[in-house]
């Protein structure tokens, strides 16, 4: 793996970190008011997976990977990122403690991000198989 290669996997990564970051206000803002709190986080594991579906698509092809493992790779990399990403805005930005962290992984609390960020690690493989076809 080159230097450019990695380039393009920290921007990937940046790219859905803004992503994300503005979906999670954006269901704050709009979505929550109307449908509640509840509701509206389980809507947002799928539209965030969409999402970062739509972005993978674009982006993982220009990467330059080759093979399915390096893609499957590339998605817990980008799963591993996002969940970093997630834990270090709650504590860092939001000033949540600990305890308050954790049940945003856990879908027994009604929050599906773990449902999200497991489909995350299959993204590049699927956009790999879809550009290969």
């Amino acid at each position: 793996m080159n230097l450019e290669t990695l380039v393009r996997i920290g921007s990937l990564c940046l790219l859905l970190a803004s992503a994300e970051t503005l979906h999670g206000i954006a269901r704050t803002a709009l979505v929550t008011p109307c449908i509640g709190k509840e509701r509206a986080i389980k809507l947002s594991a799928v539209t965030g997976t969409v999402l970062a579906f739509g972005i993978c698509l674009f982006q993982v092809p220009s990467i330059g990977l080759h093979t399915p493992l390096a893609h499957l790779a590339l998605g817990i990399g980008l799963a591993l990122f996002m969940a970093a990403f997630d834990i270090g805005m709650g504590r860092l930005l939001m000033r949540k403690q600990w305890r308050k962290i954790w049940p945003d992984f856990d879908p027994r609390t009604g929050n599906y991000l773990t449902y999200g960020l497991v489909c995350l690690c299959f993204i590049p493989l699927m956009v790999w198989l879809l550009h290969s076809n």
